[in-house]
């Protein structure tokens, strides 16, 4: 087990093969967060703290997985406060009860409430912050914070025909990146923003919670579903299944 201080907030741990078969562990069960993988990630925190001076999080914290083919597995730990689960929670229910009102209450279609909603994603994720600045911002920073804002999700639909009807309310010209994969009677959209505006993105995403859910927006759940689940269509999924 190696253990390496990110920064204040971050440790990262590397498992080998023979150390996970000696925990008799696997990707899976830090996935679910089994109890095996509690107590694994105990004794992590109890070693990064003797080794590298790390404080485990006090409230709660991320955990992103990266498997090394025939070596292992690097565990990231990263530290969330209160404040920043608030904000995310917030920023969700705020998106569903706005949802909510559009439709219940002013009976807005599909389409005009997927509008209103993209621009108050955009405006959380500081889009309309960066149209509006003076233009002394460095490219660098804006790169960055391009990098930061969500690039890819995972749907969950639960038949076919919920996915067609998806596909089929897309604009044809939308240039994202698209897979299917199924697990169990479940079928999974990954949707990539590929080549499309951040705008047109987002509004595709928030038109697939009118016919699924979201799963998952991060790239264990990803790698988790490539190993477990069928890829029944690898590339332009959404296209294919608009026919």
């Amino acid at each position: 087990m190696k253990i390496e201080r990110v920064d204040e907030k971050t440790v990262k741990c590397f498992l080998s093969n023979e150390e996970l078969e000696e925990y008799d562990i696997s990707y899976k069960d830090f996935v679910t967060r089994s109890d095996k993988a509690r107590e694994v990630v105990e004794v992590i925190m109890a070693q990064a703290v003797e080794e590298v001076d790390y404080k485990p999080p006090h409230f709660a914290f991320d955990l992103q997985i990266m498997l090394l083919p025939d070596q292992g597995m690097i565990l990231t730990f990263t530290e969330r406060t209160p404040e920043d689960l608030k904000n995310s929670a917030n920023l969700i229910n705020y998106l569903k009860e706005m949802r909510r009102i559009l439709k219940e209450k002013l009976g807005m279609d599909g389409s005009a409430v997927a509008g209103l909603l993209t621009q108050a994603m955009l405006m959380a994720v500081g889009q309309s912050g960066e149209q509006g600045s003076s233009g002394s911002e460095d490219v660098s920073q804006k790169e960055q914070k391009e990098t930061q804002k969500p690039s890819f999700a995972i749907f969950r639909f639960a038949d076919m025909r919920s996915l067609c009807e998806y596909a089929k309310v897309l604009p044809k010209n939308l240039r994202v990146i698209s897979r299917l994969y199924r697990d169990g009677g479940t079928y999974y959209l990954y949707l990539e923003r590929g080549g499309a505006s951040y705008e047109r993105y987002s509004r595709a995403s928030i038109q697939a919670l009118e016919f699924g859910e979201l799963f998952a927006a991060t790239e264990d759940k990803l790698v988790y579903l490539e190993e477990h689940g069928e890829c029944l269509i690898g590339e332009k999924a959404v296209a294919r299944l608009r026919l």
